[in-house]
Formats: C-alpha cells, sequence, structure tokens
C-alpha cells in the first residue's frame, strides 16, 4: 500500500493568518500542507522573507506536517490583472522572477515540490508563439529546480494554454525529459476538461506524478466543489493513487471556501477517510520538512 500524505491547501484558508491555518490544519488530523505564496501567506516579496521562511518551516515540522507549494495566488504580480503576467506572457519576466524565488522557498522549507501552471493565451496571440514562449520562459526556471534538486509539478489548468494532461507530457517531452520536471494532477479537472476519469490519468501520468490536488466538479464547468457536489469517484481515485504507488503530498484544493475552513477541512477529510475505508487505502505520513535558511533571496 502507497504511503499518501492526505493534505489541505492554505489558499482555502485566506482569511486565517498563516500560522494559525497550518496548526489548524494539523489539528483536524492532515498529515500535509499545500501552502500557496501569497500577500498574507509567507509573501514571497516581503521585507522579512529569510526569517518567515524559517519559522514556517519550524512550524510544519513541529506540526509534522509534509509541504508541497502552489503559485497559484491571484493578483500576487498584478492589482489589475488575475494571474498576469504568465510563462505565456509576451513580458513574462515578473512571473519568472517570482517562480525562482518560490524555488528557493521550497528548498528552505524542505517542500516536496513547487507546482506551477502555464497561464492563459493572450488574445491574438497564436498557438505555436504560445508554446515557443512557454519553453523559453521555462528555461531559466528548470535551470535553477537542476541546480537547487527541487521537483517542479506542471499542473494542466483548464483554459490555459496547457490545460490536459497529455499537452503537459508533451511538452515535458519536448524540454527533454527533465528529471526535475514532474506532474501535477488536480483530479477535479480530470472531471471537468479531461477525456477520461480521474483514476485513468493518474494511471497514464504514473511515476510523473508529483503533486495531487483533491476535489470535485462537474464535466465541463471549472469550479471546485466539495467532495459528492460533483461526479468525482473519489475511492476509485484514491484507489488509482495506491495503484501506482503515489506517496506524495495529496491536498485539499478549495480556494473559494475560506469563510468556512475549518468546518470545510474537517468535513472533506471525514470523506477521504469514508473513501480510503472501502479501498483499503492508509493515509500514512512519512516525515516533515525541517527548518532551514534562505539568505541567498534577493
Amino acid at each position: 500500500m502507497s504511503a499518501l500524505a492526505i493534505g489541505y491547501g492554505t489558499n482555502g484558508f485566506s482569511n486565517h493568518r498563516l500560522p494559525d491555518a497550518i496548526r489548524v490544519i494539523a489539528d483536524l488530523g492532515y498529515t500535509s500542507v499545500a501552502l500557496t505564496l501569497d500577500h498574507h501567506h509567507l509573501d514571497p516579496f516581503g521585507p522579512d522573507l529569510a526569517r518567515e521562511t524559517d519559522r514556517v518551516a519550524a512550524l510544519l515540522s513541529a506540526s509534522g506536517l509534509r509541504c508541497v507549494v502552489e503559485t497559484g495566488a491571484r493578483y500576487l504580480l498584478d492589482p489589475y490583472r488575475k494571474h498576469h503576467p504568465t510563462l505565456v506572457s509576451g513580458e513574462a519576466g515578473p512571473r519568472i522572477d517570482f517562480l525562482l524565488r518560490a524555488l528557493r522557498i521550497t528548498e528552505a522549507l524542505g517542500a516536496d515540490c513547487l507546482s506551477f501552471w502555464s497561464g492563459v493565451r493572450e488574445p491574438g496571440v497564436d498557438g505555436p508563439t504560445n508554446r515557443a514562449r512557454l519553453v523559453r520562459h521555462l528555461d531559466p526556471v528548470l535551470a535553477e529546480a537542476q541546480r537547487r534538486s527541487v521537483r517542479l509539478g506542471l499542473e494542466p489548468e483548464p483554459g490555459m494554454v496547457v490545460q490536459h494532461l497529455d499537452q503537459a507530457l508533451d511538452l515535458r517531452r519536448e524540454l527533454g525529459g527533465p528529471d526535475c520536471l514532474g506532474i501535477t494532477l488536480d483530479v477535479g479537472h480530470c472531471v471537468a476538461v479531461e477525456p477520461v476519469d480521474a483514476a485513468g490519468c493518474i494511471r497514464h501520468a504514473g511515476g510523473l506524478l508529483v503533486n495531487v490536488q483533491l476535489d470535485d466538479m462537474l464535466p465541463g464547468v471549472h469550479e471546485h466543489l466539495e467532495f459528492g457536489q460533483g461526479q468525482l469517484d473519489l475511492a476509485a481515485t484514491l484507489a488509482a493513487l495506491d495503484g501506482i504507488g503515489y506517496a506524495g503530498v495529496a491536498a485539499v484544493e478549495l480556494p473559494r471556501h475560506s469563510h468556512a475552513a475549518p468546518h470545510t477541512a474537517r468535513t472533506a477529510l471525514a470523506a477521504i477517510r469514508r473513501a480510503m475505508k472501502t479501498v483499503s487505502v492508509p493515509p500514512v505520513h512519512t516525515g516533515a520538512p525541517a527548518s532551514s535558511t534562505i539568505g541567498d533571496l534577493p
């Protein structure tokens, strides 16, 4: 049996201070956290980043939580345009700089991986141009990840240049199959836009899977739902993760439920535990990150 580290995303605790969110997630019984870098949650542009990173690393370790780092904060780089700029923008410099900072934070936290997505195509830009931009802008990110031995997880995201799992796998091959680049899979996205179910996507990604996001969705609708409100077969999804021997973080992703975060997180974990019992998949914790420093951040 694989040893999943079931977690919860801090983007679903946006009304909580980060230390409080981490403590609640641990107190509820989760064994990992998906930490979205944001203005109020370990701001990667904050004036005291090194010290705050060490504090978060120490808290994660004391709480017995593994961690993955997420980079999908909405207005972190541009106060007017959500998620802008991206890796497919003409001027992607701020996004590249952010991802390089995030890599250093990931290393300092001892996190399992850094997750990212491609971006929405800009109006009037054709497919080949978007692809060329993505490949070019990923070069320094991949080089830094390789140098620091940090794993990256490319997430197919509905509506973006890379929105399907096969597109992510194709891009990885085009990049030469770098060891540092794996796949982040949101199982709800499989329901929303993939031609096969989440279990099939998990088996297709196989050993390249480095990060999993758990939520429910409906076909054709990119809206993160609580389990049971969409068409995800949660038990089959967990069984598929166990079947490929996945032992990484699988964190609940409900970014629009912060208004009821503790209740929603408690309900989600209960649903996961019920599903696990039907397929005999144990949520076993396999280690915690250690405190480190991040003194080389600019």
